[in-house]
């Protein structure tokens, strides 16, 4: 059976509703009821743009591309931990530094942000199922176009849905160096192997992939 090398740990208030939804289930759960969740995702609300903000001088992530001076200006203080806590995946198709980049965008002028802190590790076993991916089909470089998105955010989306599973940070959308429909199909078929449980949505230039704990399958 195909698993990836680490499932996620969550805390002691999560642990007995795991059981009844499955691998990852928590995750659902997390966005939906969970009053911590419920916490989370009222009080990381999207940042709206604003002129003239200064980067934190405190900001020293090496291995970083140019981000955004608004975007660090509220998120900046968070990245190095953000990223040293990517670096310990191991990952060996997806940089952790293009993760980081994946957050830092604006709709309708609305800034994302990065994921709360007890939800790092969600999108850490995505990303690991995402690297397995890749490895099974031998690619070495895999493009992750979005992963976390914060609710003011995510409704200004072309298409998101309020519901998203971005929201509970266990989805990315990736793009891979062959055809999406190829991504889309092997991670269908590792995932009914038991790689993961979770959705599958297949696009005509990338592949969504959760960790939702339900299997899915969709086209966009």
């Amino acid at each position: 059976m195909f698993s990836p090398d680490k499932s996620p740990t969550t805390d002691a208030s999560l642990l007995d509703r795991r059981s009844v939804l499955g691998t990852l289930g928590w995750a659902g759960l997390g966005m939906l009821a969970s009053s911590a969740g419920a916490s989370a995702l009222t009080t990381r609300s999207g940042v709206q743009a604003s002129p003239n903000v200064s980067v934190p001088t405190s900001f020293q992530a090496s291995g970083l591309p140019d981000l955004p001076e608004e975007w660090l200006a509220t998120q900046g203080p968070l990245v190095p931990a953000y990223l040293r806590y990517l670096n310990t995946l191991n990952l060996h198709s997806i940089k952790p530094a293009q993760v980081i980049e994946s957050h830092a965008k604006q709709k309708a002028n609305i800034w994302n942000t990065l994921p709360p802190k007890e939800w790092w590790k969600r999108m850490g076993y995505t990303l690991k199922v995402v690297d397995r991916i890749a490895k099974e089909m031998n690619v070495s470089q895999v493009e992750v176009i979005s992963a976390y998105r914060c609710p003011p955010y995510n409704a200004r989306c072309p298409g998101a849905k309020c519901g998203s599973w971005h929201q509970a940070n266990v989805a990315a959308d990736v793009k891979f160096p062959v055809k999406a429909s190829q991504v889309t199909a092997m991670a269908r078929e590792l995932r009914n192997l038991g790689l993961f449980h979770g959705g599958v949505g297949g696009y005509w230039d990338f592949t969504h992939i959760d960790a939702r704990g339900v299997n899915v399958d969709w086209h966009g």
